[in-house]
């Protein structure tokens, strides 16, 4: 038998293991290309698109909303000069987040079909589709928290090199969105109650926090101040704009131009934007304003903390609504796909600049027939309504209490903390309820995953005899 044969037999044998995943993946697949087919080249949001891709070419600390962790990403991809490429990438990243959900359960004993069943919704779900098709940062994001997440699950007791490449993956996905940070923490104290080693438990700290020090410290070097943002109170601000009663707050004399003006939105995170806010009426601009914006924050949550607590409670109830909810109401929820073309935003400085550094080709995103009215259709039935995610996070919640010293409470609790973090420091918004459902799928597969002895019992029984070479 040739050598290319022979290196090809454990790769058809882990088809012919898989084969039902095989095709489920390739179904995936084909969905992927007609999104690229029907919605040419990519989607471009109005501020973060921009911003990431000049980022990218101008590799320097942020001061706004965004790390470095994307741009990176996006320079890797510079010399192509393709938004395109970009979003192929990200679809190949989706696949691979279901790729991992799926080998993470079948590694823990669960039969194949369970496997498929978790993950589905990253790979069939519309609103994943867009995402990945769209130049942000999530899709990125959710495999390296899912990736993380995963090496920590397959056995009671992470190696240590498991340990240190999910600290590794961790800090990536803090350096790609800065909602992971605590991320690192909760994982920590989770592995700690499960009483691994502590040698593994520094190693995974230590690979988790150098790499997010690292850019503090190169963020102090541009900006003077040790950090890995420069917006945190900003956002924190707008969140307390909802409930903030400065008749309650008692505010002093400096903070006191951050009261409510009168300027009523219909979602907390407008307040960032609106020419008309209190803050934006300040001179000074976004960072100049942060540490006195976090201030009146801390103080609005420290003085009504139930009003702060009600607020985030209702805002992350959006996320089980059966219909999407329009949040805020100018946005368009999950159902996003449709007909026409999405013109490049005129009033974003960044448009020309971009043309010219990184995508000379840059277009405004159009639909394209029939493949576009394919995913139009597909979109509605293709959905995850919120009280099946409702019912997926209990089935994490329920094997995390019925086995407290097993591993579904670890992702039950990522999942968590990724759905209420991101209302929690500024507001909900569809695309941040994304990363949390491959987490809760992976949860809620381990919840019925057989006890570490069964499972390898499970495992041996089904690999593949070894076939005579010739």
């Amino acid at each position: 038998m040739p050598a290319y044969a022979r290196a090809l037999l454990p790769v058809l044998a882990r088809i012919r293991r898989h084969r039902v995943f095989t095709i489920v993946l390739t179904a995936a697949a084909a969905l992927r290309v007609v999104t690229m087919l029907g919605y040419p080249p990519a989607r471009m949001y109005w501020y973060d698109s921009f911003a990431y891709l000049h980022n990218a070419v101008h590799l320097r600390p942020e001061q706004g909303l965004h790390p470095i962790g994307y741009p990176l990403l996006l320079r890797a991809l510079l010399p192509f000069h393709s938004v395109e490429l970009v979003v192929v990438l990200q679809h190949a990243m989706g696949l691979a987040t279901g790729v991992v959900v799926h080998a993470a359960l079948r590694g823990r004993g669960l039969p194949g079909w369970a496997a498929v069943a978790a993950s589905a919704p990253v790979l069939f779900d519309a609103s994943f589709l867009r995402l990945e098709h769209a130049v942000v940062s999530d899709t990125l994001f959710i495999l390296l928290v899912v990736a993380a997440t995963a090496l920590l699950v397959r056995r009671p007791v992470p190696s240590a090199r498991a340990a240190v490449t999910a600290g590794l993956l961790l800090a990536g996905a803090a350096l790609t969105r800065t909602v992971a940070l605590p991320l690192i923490l909760l994982v920590l104290l989770l592995l700690a109650v499960r009483r691994v080693p502590w040698r593994r438990l520094a190693a995974l700290a230590l690979a988790g926090l150098l790499p997010v020090a690292a850019y503090a410290a190169w963020y102090g070097g541009v900006h003077g101040r040790f950090g890995v943002g420069g917006t945190d109170g900003v956002a924190l601000w707008a969140r307390t704009m909802t409930f903030a009663d400065c008749a309650v707050i008692r505010p002093p004399t400096d903070l006191a131009p951050l009261c409510p003006n009168g300027t009523v939105l219909d979602a907390a995170g407008e307040y960032v934007w609106a020419k008309d806010s209190s803050l934006n009426r300040l001179p000074g601009g976004h960072v100049a304003l942060n540490d006195r914006a976090r201030a009146f924050a801390l103080r609005a949550v420290a003085a009504q903390p139930l009003d702060y607590l009600r607020e985030v409670v209702k805002d992350t109830a959006l996320a089980f609504a059966w219909t999407p909810v329009a949040h805020p109401a100018r946005t368009v929820p999950a159902f996003g796909f449709a007909l026409g073309t999405w013109s490049l935003p005129a009033d974003q400085p960044l448009v020309e600049q971009v043309r010219r550094e990184y995508d000379p080709d840059l277009t405004a995103m159009r639909s394209v027939r029939p493949y576009a009215d394919l995913l139009i259709a597909y979109q509605y039935p293709a959905y995850l309504r919120g009280p099946l995610l409702a019912a997926i996070l209990l089935l994490g919640a329920l094997g995390a209490l019925r086995r407290p010293r097993r591993t579904a409470a670890l992702p039950w609790a990522v999942a968590v903390t990724l759905l209420v973090a991101p209302v929690a420091v500024l507001d909900f918004d569809h695309r941040y309820v994304l990363p949390v459902v491959p987490v809760a799928c992976l949860a809620a597969g381990l919840a019925f995953a057989p006890p570490p002895r069964r499972a390898a019992v499970r495992r041996a029984r089904e690999l593949p005899r070894a076939e005579p070479v010739g």
